[in-house]
């Protein structure tokens, strides 16, 4: 009877782990992780790093590392590449024609947008892409990156349970027929991987960590782009001198939690997303009045009938 009594605890201990296990690691996502040999202890062990995950423990097509590493500061933790500050060197080696560049951008805000709302991490749009939210819900042709913010629950939740996860991705074709592709074959969809890294610097609220200001990134590892994800936190200091509501992120913007909160609901690219309450006067601030009438920029001019920029 006892050994009986035993092994069925036993079974059911060993249930309980399975079940934990599967809640802690979503199916469609899958970890990369970083392990550091100590060889003055003889053995392997995982450990935090102070700088983002090495060339050499990151899946990549490359055979050669574009980070830019070797020429930053020990205390930073992302690396833009050598060639272009919006690509990580990790993953890319060149930089994408505007056409497929916009391509690669549309994928990869509507699959962070899903994959954040699956986890239930609160986010929204800020800086340049909330500007291209505001003209036509659309990435702003010359653009090169995706701006978002997040919550500091958010930023922790995301830290300690998905930091260096992969996620996996059905994407549509695009309007460019792959290498050898005979005239008139159909386009095949396309898979891609996308890598949540969370800088561990995120905890150190100052503004004089400059070299640590973006707390996250979601990144295309077959292109390189990625999203910037700033924390919004609250400025404690300017609520100490009574500013009721006062919040920031360490890339000294400042805010107060009107211009923010209630969130609204709206859609870009397609993706259901969610932009400040005060978006309007926001966006005046950062850039100007003239950002939100002047129809000619970067060599594109606003077509009004159409709802898009256009080339000149």
């Amino acid at each position: 009877m006892c050994t009986l009594t035993w092994r069925f605890t036993c079974l059911l201990l060993l249930l309980l782990i399975a079940l934990d296990g599967a809640r802690a690691l979503p199916t469609t996502s899958r970890l990369m992780v970083p392990v550091a040999i100590d060889e003055r202890a003889g053995a392997a062990r995982a450990k935090s790093w102070k700088r983002s995950a090495p060339f050499e423990m990151v899946r990549t097509r490359l055979s050669e590392d574009f980070s830019g590493v070797e020429g930053d500061d020990m205390e930073k933790y992302f690396h833009e590449s050598t060639f272009h500050p919006h690509y990580d060197g990790r993953f890319a080696d060149d930089t994408l024609p505007e056409h497929l560049r916009h391509v690669a951008l549309t994928h990869l805000v509507q699959t962070y947008l899903s994959t954040m709302a699956s986890l239930g991490a609160e986010t929204w749009l800020m800086h340049g892409s909330l500007l291209g939210w505001w003209w036509n819900r659309e990435i702003m042709p010359w653009d090169s990156d995706i701006d978002v913010q997040i919550n500091m629950d958010s930023t922790r939740y995301l830290a300690a349970f998905h930091n260096m996860t992969v996620h996996h991705f059905r994407l549509p074709p695009t309007d460019e027929p792959r290498e050898g592709a005979e005239e008139g074959q159909e386009l095949e969809w396309g898979s891609r991987d996308y890598l949540l890294e969370i800088n561990p610097h995120y905890r150190n609220d100052s503004t004089a960590d400059k070299l640590n200001v973006i707390d996250a990134r979601w990144i295309d590892t077959d292109t390189g782009l990625f999203i910037d994800i700033t924390t919004l936190r609250p400025n404690w200091t300017a609520r100490a001198e009574g500013i009721d509501g006062a919040m920031m992120c360490k890339d000294r913007h400042h805010y107060l939690e009107q211009d923010i909160f209630p969130l609204r609901t709206s859609t870009f690219e397609g993706a259901p997303v969610k932009i400040p309450f005060a978006y309007s006067e926001l966006l005046q601030e950062e850039y100007g009045p003239t950002a939100l009438t002047q129809t000619v920029f970067q060599g594109h001019v606003f077509e009004e009938g159409r709802g898009e920029w256009r080339g000149m």
